[in-house]
């Protein structure tokens, strides 16, 4: 019989690594003592890391470095939603890093959130910030869709050039290209002309 504490690691391992979440990810199958005593063992050994109160992730780890490698950002951002249940939408730097239109990755991420405005220092690494938005921002059932009208938005409309029509186009595949232009027919005229561009068929 599998252990506890070897359920809750093979379901770490299993996620990959990169993946950050909170005991609330394990409470559905073991007891809250149960878990936390995993996770304690856990982070002890090294296995995962404690990276905010109530918030660890299984670290990516750099050959080459000989070192654990930052948090991922988007992990955390999708581990602090679950467990408060949050619903959040990536914007500004996040979003252009996430859709490949930037190569630099944030110092500050922000989310729009459902949840109230609130501000998480996450190691040395970067900070953390939900802001409080209306639910419109945020409502689209698709992912891929509050992404791109966020990364637009974040772009401005007289950035919007063929480079970042075509890397917007290949990010996104055909099905969540339909997706994407039937959820967000009531975005800004200019983001929504954009979106046409990117989502055309036969381009």
């Amino acid at each position: 019989m599998q252990s506890i504490e070897d359920k809750i690691v093979s379901r770490i391992y299993g996620r990959g690594r990169g993946w950050s979440f909170s005991p609330n990810d394990f409470a559905g199958d073991f007891s809250r003592t149960n878990i936390d005593k995993a996770l304690s063992k856990l982070t002890k050994q090294g296995t995962i890391r404690r990276i905010y109160r109530g918030i660890y992730d299984y670290p990516k780890y750099s050959e080459l470095l000989k070192q654990n490698l930052s948090p991922d950002y988007d992990q955390v951002a999708q581990a602090f939603a679950r467990k408060f249940n949050w619903r959040i939408q990536p914007t500004g730097d996040a979003a252009l890093n996430l859709l490949g239109l930037s190569t630099q990755v944030p110092g500050r991420a922000i989310y729009l959130s459902d949840g109230p405005s609130r501000s998480y220092a996450i190691l040395d690494t970067f900070t953390l910030e939900f802001k409080k938005s209306a639910l419109k921002e945020i409502g689209f059932k698709t992912r891929e869709s509050g992404l791109v009208v966020q990364a637009l938005k974040a772009l401005g409309k007289e950035r919007i050039d063929e480079h970042v029509i075509t890397t917007l186009k290949e990010r996104l595949d055909a099905k969540v290209r339909k997706k994407v232009l039937k959820e967000t027919v009531t975005a800004t005229g200019w983001i929504y002309d954009a979106i046409k561009r990117i989502c055309k068929e036969g381009s």
